[in-house]
């Protein structure tokens, strides 16, 4: 056994058991409720970091192509930068949402005033381009673990927050090849009726944008019906 197939495996696994003990927390009662899902099975695909030159754009041509909404949490410095592809998000009617301003975990989880300043910067942004600010949030990393303290913080400014129970590990696998995204998307699935998919649009996740068109054939397939908040 070569040392690249043992650090992709490694890699599967550690995705894998993330998954099995954090696949829950989507379903925070703090979070937006999914109990609606008994009219059959459905899918929320998520990207975060972005927006970013090299990959947004083909995230957006494929779902274009394929006739299905996402919801985008997405960086304000990066949309700053990028205020075409925010309104182009916007425009072709996926949802965005909040993840941050600065991405800076130090810094954002300081205190609630950081949080909520970093929230309301990032909005800014969002309400420039679009004409109305978000009321959805994805904490960066995700809420698990976060102190109480700073979760209320945030549903207490009117904000609901996203989590997620699948995910391409395209953050936690080092320079995946996009067969490894798929594999990790269909296998990563803690709630199979109501699936809130976890990937990354920042300029270095190629692999995401290539595994992207074969993950949504895969749970079309699989009769899911893909939704956006």
């Amino acid at each position: 056994m070569n040392r690249n197939f043992t650090a992709i495996c490694a890699a599967m696994l550690m995705c894998a058991i993330l998954f099995a003990v954090f696949g829950s927390i989507g379903l925070n009662k703090n979070s937006l409720s999914f109990a609606d899902a008994e009219n059959g099975k459905e899918i929320y695909l998520t990207f975060d970091d972005g927006p970013s030159d090299r990959v947004t754009p083909k995230i957006l041509d494929i779902l274009k192509e394929e006739n299905v909404k996402a919801t985008f949490f997405i960086i304000g410095k990066n949309a700053e930068r990028r205020k075409n592809l925010l309104k182009r998000e916007f425009e072709e009617g996926h949802t965005i949402g909040v993840h941050s301003y600065s991405h800076k975990y130090k810094e954002i989880y300081s205190s609630t005033e950081s949080l909520l300043k970093d929230i309301e910067d990032c909005n800014s942004v969002i309400k420039e381009v679009t004409g109305r600010k978000s009321t959805l949030y994805r904490f960066p990393g995700g809420s698990f673990g976060l102190s109480s303290k700073l979760v209320n913080a945030v549903t207490a400014h009117f904000m609901r927050y996203i989590d997620w129970n699948a995910s391409f590990c395209d953050s936690e696998i080092a320079s995946p090849s996009p067969e490894q995204l798929v594999r990790a998307a269909k296998t990563t699935v803690a709630n199979p009726q109501s699936v809130i998919m976890l990937a990354h649009d920042a300029t270095d996740k190629t692999a995401t944008a290539e595994a992207l068109r074969d993950v949504i054939r895969h749970f079309k397939d699989n009769g899911y019906t893909f939704k956006a908040f």
